[in-house]
Parts: C-alpha cells; structure tokens; sequence
C-alpha cells in the first residue's frame, strides 16, 4: 500500500494542515482526517509510514469509547456512510482514517500527564531536580517511577517549534484558576485510567498530553487521545530506569535520521524502506496491545 500524505476533497474548506492531519469544514462541524505523514524534531519527512493515520484514528476510537464515562469527547462519528452525502464521493481517503466532530474553544495549553521521568522532564529535572517547577526528591534517573503522577501543563506552539513547559500558576493565568483546576483534574484521571488499561496489556504509559476544549455544553476531550504520537508506551517486562526506554512510537525514525547526521533542517530527508516498514510493524503492535485487536490496513 501507499502512504497517503495530503488529501483533497474537492470544494471541501480545508482550514489547515498540521504535521499529521488535515482539517476541514463540514457545516457546523469538523472533519479531521489523520493522513500517514511522519514527523521528527519538528519536521515532516519526505516519507510517510503507510496505513499510520489509520492506525492512529482507531487507537484515538478505542480510547474515547474506553474513556467515555469519565469525560465527554468530541467524536459525532467516524463512520463514513454517517457522513454528509458530500463526502461520500472521497471514501478512499476517509475510511479508517477520518472523523466527524464537534466544534469546540479550544484551551491554549497542552495538558500533560507524567508518572515517569523522561523527555523534557528528564532534562529540567537533571538542571533543577524538578518538572514544571513541581520539585522532586534527588537521586531520580532517566525512566524512574515519579512518585506521583504529575501534571505539568505545556503551551502550545504555533509554528512547528517545540511546546514549552510551563507551571501550573502559569496555567492558571492562561486559562483562569478555576479552569485550570478542572483540566488538571481530568488530566490525572483520565490518565489513571489509562494507566492500568496499558499495565494490564504488559505496557507502561509513562507520559501523555491531552487537549481540552469547551462547548455549550462543558469542557470535552479532543483532538488525537493516547496514541504513539502523543504518548510515550514501554514494554513493562524491559523496564529499567537509566536511561531512555524502548517506545511504541518513531524511535526507529529519530534513531535513523542520527545515524546519517541530518542537520534537522529543512528540507526533511526521506525513509528507508527498512525503517517505514519496522516503524509500520510497532505502530500495528501498539494497536494490537491496547485494543486486543488486529487492524487490517
């Protein structure tokens, strides 16, 4: 099969292109279609992994479903037949990959839930042995259960550059007390739960973010939800801090372009077929983890 890496839809307003997906103007609603484009530090590749945003869409269903009774999301559906009769005529960019939600404010912060030290964490936490200005005792590695699931609110970046850590009074300012006392709240619940979904699939969920917005109706989950490209997944058996953890996301990807010493700069190089296809392969195994599925592409 072929990557998909930019949809058309005819007349369909297109209000923007992400690093991933594409989103469009459907009436009074949203139709956001994942395409199998595939980023890293901040750029997208020349090359996309085949079936990626299919894979991604269903990860986010299965989630959204998994999480239903803790907060209300924006899914109206991703069935395709569902869709506006418009649409129809573009099924083979939609199927699987695709789906119809609700409009909503979005908060302006990236809601993120930590209970191992790792990434962005790691690194504030070796200048200053703490994350987000939450402190932490001494003597933490790279890959350590914290101690406590923290939420460490990010902003979010405009334009493709790396979103910056932020504290929670910080977040507060940005979103009012109130508000921000309510995001974090569903941060560290939902994240909970997902947590012993993950543990008891054999898997770590040692980070995730979230993003929030609110409709008439209240504050609801949205965009992409626990995926491998908003989350970081460890296989528990191979656990051990000191280091960086084997992921279920594009670490084949970042290890390949750090063998040939890409300037990451643009423009973006493009893939081996050896990394698309093992890049493809642990995406589909995070799919069969979590889910307890298989997903034919």
């Amino acid at each position: 099969m072929t990557a998909l890496l930019t949809t058309n839809l005819g007349e369909l307003p297109l209000l923007g292109r992400g690093k991933v997906r594409d989103l469009y103007a459907v009436g009074d609603a949203l139709l956001l279609v994942a395409t199998d484009r595939i980023s890293a530090f901040d750029h997208v590749l020349a090359t996309g992994i085949p079936g990626k945003g299919k894979i991604l869409t269903q990860i986010s269903l299965f989630w959204f479903d998994l999480l239903s009774d803790l907060v209300p999301n924006h899914l109206i559906t991703a069935d395709v037949t569902e869709y506006p009769a418009a649409l129809h005529p573009y099924r083979d960019q939609l199927e699987g990959r695709s789906m119809l939600v609700k409009r909503a404010s979005m908060f302006p912060i990236e809601c993120v839930a930590r209970g191992y030290l790792a990434g962005s964490g790691w690194k504030e936490y070796q200048a200053r042995n703490s994350v987000c200005g939450l402190p932490l005792h001494a003597g933490l590695q790279d890959g350590s259960l914290l101690p406590e699931p923290l939420f460490t609110p990010a902003t979010k970046s405009q334009d493709g550059a790396h979103d910056e850590n932020i504290s929670f009074a910080a977040a507060e300012k940005l979103v009012g007390p109130a508000d921000a006392a309510e995001l974090r709240r569903l941060t560290l619940t939902i994240y909970a739960r997902a947590a012993a979904h993950a543990e008891s699939k054999g898997l770590i969920l040692a980070d995730t973010k979230f993003e929030f917005g609110r409709t008439p109706e209240g504050i609801i989950l949205a965009d992409e939800v626990l995926t491998p490209d908003s989350s970081r997944f460890w296989e528990s058996s191979a656990w051990e801090p000191g280091g960086p953890q084997p992921s279920f996301d594009k670490q084949f990807v970042r290890d390949y372009l750090e063998s040939i010493h890409w300037n990451k700069q643009a423009p973006a190089p493009g893939l081996p077929s050896e990394v698309v296809e093992r890049t493809q392969a642990k995406y589909l195994e995070a799919f069969r983890r979590l889910t307890g599925r298989e997903l034919i592409l």
